[in-house]
C-alpha cells in the first residue's frame, strides 16, 4: 500500500491543457464544429486551440486583382473574423500557424491532403511578408494589441517533411522563417512568433534552426515540434493499423529540444509541442479505444515537466486531411466523434480536468491532488503493453488523507472496454456507419462513464483506497470529508415502519 503525503509537492502543471489542435481552421465555419468545441470547453477548458490553413485558399484573405491594368492584392478576413470571434467567445485563443500557402501566390503547384493545402514557397517574399503583416495587423485592429500579444505565432508545419514543405527544403524554411519573424515584430516586437514545428525523428533541424537563428540574429521567441509513437502505416480500406511504441517515448520526444539546445541561443525558451498523439494517421482505429486513454494517462501526469505545452491532435473528428470520413467511429484523431460522442481518451482530459491544483503524489499507474476545500482527486490507470499484452486486471492500494472527518465520500468514475466507451456499443449495434437519432442516443448514454459511490471509514486522518482496475481502466475517484447533518432520530431500519421505536 502506498502512503499519500498530507501535504502537497507542489504545483500540477498545467501544459496539458494549454494548447489542442484542431483541423483545419476553416471547419470552425460549421455547427458541428462549434457544438463540439463548446462542449470541450464547458467539461475540460483549453487555453489555445492551434490548426492548419489560416493563410490558404479556403480562407479567402489573399485575394489578387486587376484595376486599369494593374495587378493588386485585397487582403480579406471575412472567414478569419467569423473563426476567432467563435474561438473567443467559447473561452479559446488562437495560436496561430502560419500556412499553407495561397495558390496564387505560391510558386509550385504541389499540395498536401484532401483539400489541397499548397506547401512551396511563396514566388514574391514582398507578397508573402505583405499578407503576413495584413494579417497580424487586422488581428490587432480588430481585438487588441494586448490579446494578440498572447497569441503564439508559429510559422509553417513540418517543413522536414516533403509532404509539407516542398523538397523538404531546409535553407528555404530558413529563409520563409526569417522573412516571417522579422515582418511579426515589424508588426509589434511583443509578438511571439517561433518554430520550427518539426515531425518526430527530424531532431537535427533543431540543431541547425538554433545555428541559423544566432548566425542571422533571427528573432525566436518559443520552439516547436512535434511528437507522435507510431511505426509503419498498414493500409486497409478507409483504415490503417500501426504498432506503437511505449507511451514512455512520447515523453522522451517531449524532452529533447531541451536536451539538443542546451548551451544555444534558444535554451531557455519555451518549449511547445504543438501536435501530439499516439498514431500519427487519422483512420487508426487506437484512437477510439480505452487502450488509447489507458495508453495516454502517464503522458498527461507528467508531461509538463518537459515542456510548457503539448498539445493533443486533435480534439474533434471534424478533421479532413483524408477526406470526409465514412463512418462514425472510423479512428479519427478526435476526442469527439461528429455529433458529439465522446471518445474514452475525452475522458482522461475531462478527469483531469477535475484534478486539484495541489500536488499530492505521482506513480507509474496514479496521479494524487487536493483541491482547496479538502477534497482529494485521484486520477488510476492500468499500466498498459503497447505490444497488447496487458493483464486482465491491475490492483492499487492508496492510504489517502482525509481531514477532521470520521468517514470519507467516495466518488469513482471509470472508463474501460465496458463503461464510458461508446465504441463497444457501436460495435454491437452493428458499426452503423451514419447511425439513426436513436442510436445516437444509445451512443451518447454509452460514452458516459460508470459511476459508483460509497462511504470509508477515516482513522487517524486516513481512509484506504483499494481499487481493482479492468484492462484498459482509467478511473477517477474523489474523496471528500463527511460532514453529517441528518437528524439524530433518522435510522434506515424505520423507512418501512417496521424498525426499533
Amino acid at each position: 500500500m502506498f502512503r499519500v503525503p498530507a501535504e502537497p509537492s507542489g504545483s500540477l502543471p498545467g501544459a496539458w491543457r494549454h494548447c489542442v489542435g484542431t483541423g483545419r481552421i476553416e471547419l470552425a465555419l460549421r455547427r458541428d464544429y462549434q457544438d463540439s468545441l463548446r462542449l470541450l470547453q464547458r467539461e475540460i477548458g483549453f487555453r489555445y486551440i492551434r490548426g492548419h490553413g489560416l493563410l490558404s485558399d479556403g480562407m479567402g484573405v489573399y485575394r489578387p486583382y486587376e484595376w486599369q491594368g494593374t495587378r493588386r492584392i485585397r487582403h480579406s478576413f471575412t472567414y478569419v473574423d467569423q473563426v476567432v470571434d467563435a474561438y473567443l467567445e467559447l473561452g479559446i485563443r488562437p495560436f496561430l500557424e502560419l500556412g499553407f500557402m495561397p495558390t496564387e501566390l505560391a510558386s509550385g503547384k504541389q499540395t498536401v491532403f484532401w483539400w489541397h493545402g499548397n506547401v512551396t514557397p511563396p514566388r514574391s517574399e514582398k507578397e508573402w511578408a505583405d499578407l503576413v503583416r495584413a494579417t497580424l495587423r487586422h488581428l490587432i485592429d480588430r481585438y487588441g494589441l494586448d490579446e494578440v500579444r498572447t497569441w503564439p505565432v508559429e510559422v509553417w508545419n513540418e517543413p522536414n517533411l516533403p509532404d509539407f514543405w516542398q523538397g523538404a527544403d531546409e535553407k528555404a524554411y530558413h529563409r520563409l522563417y526569417e522573412v516571417t519573424a522579422c515582418v511579426v515584430k515589424d508588426v509589434d516586437p511583443d509578438l511571439q512568433v517561433g518554430g520550427p514545428a518539426i515531425s518526430p525523428a527530424a531532431d537535427e533541424w533543431l540543431d541547425r534552426f538554433a545555428e541559423f537563428a544566432a548566425q542571422r540574429d533571427v528573432p525566436v521567441d518559443f520552439v516547436s515540434k512535434h511528437a507522435y509513437t507510431s511505426g509503419p502505416a498498414q493500409h486497409v480500406p478507409f483504415g490503417t493499423h500501426q504498432t506503437l511504441a511505449p507511451a514512455q517515448d512520447l515523453l522522451d520526444q517531449f524532452a529533447t529540444p531541451r536536451e539538443r539546445l542546451k548551451g544555444t541561443r534558444l535554451a531557455e525558451l519555451p518549449v511547445h509541442i504543438t501536435e501530439f498523439n499516439s498514431s500519427y494517421r487519422p483512420d487508426n482505429p487506437v484512437h477510439d479505444t480505452a487502450f488509447h486513454a489507458a495508453y495516454l494517462a502517464p503522458v498527461l501526469a507528467r508531461g509538463g515537466d518537459h515542456v510548457d505545452s503539448f498539445s493533443y491532435w486533435t480534439f474533434s473528428d471534424m478533421f479532413e486531411e483524408a477526406g470526409p470520413p465514412t463512418a462514425l467511429f472510423h479512428g479519427g484523431f478526435g476526442l469527439l466523434t461528429h455529433r458529439q460522442v465522446k471518445k474514452p481518451t475525452y475522458h482522461l482530459y475531462a478527469f483531469m480536468a477535475r484534478m486539484g491544483p495541489d500536488l499530492l503524489t505521482r506513480g507509474a499507474d496514479h496521479l494524487v491532488t487536493r483541491h482547496p476545500d479538502g477534497r482529494v482527486t485521484v486520477l488510476a490507470w492500468a499500466p498498459v503493453d503497447a505490444s497488447g499484452q496487458t493483464p486482465s486486471r491491475h490492483r492499487l492500494r492508496l492510504s489517502v488523507p482525509v481531514r477532521d472527518a470520521r468517514e470519507a465520500f467516495v466518488r469513482r468514475s471509470v472508463v474501460d472496454e465496458e463503461h464510458g466507451n461508446a465504441r463497444t456499443a457501436w460495435q454491437w449495434m452493428g458499426s452503423p456507419r451514419s447511425p439513426g437519432p436513436h442510436q445516437l442516443d444509445v451512443l451518447h448514454e454509452a460514452a458516459e462513464p460508470g459511476r459508483q459511490h460509497l462511504r470509508l471509514p477515516v482513522e487517524d486522518d486516513r481512509t484506504v483506497l483499494d481499487l481493482t482496475l479492468a484492462r484498459h481502466e482509467i478511473t477517477l475517484v474523489e474523496v471528500t470529508p463527511v460532514v453529517e447533518e441528518a437528524p439524530e432520530w433518522w435510522d434506515e431500519r424505520r423507512l418501512l415502519g417496521t424498525g426499533p421505536r
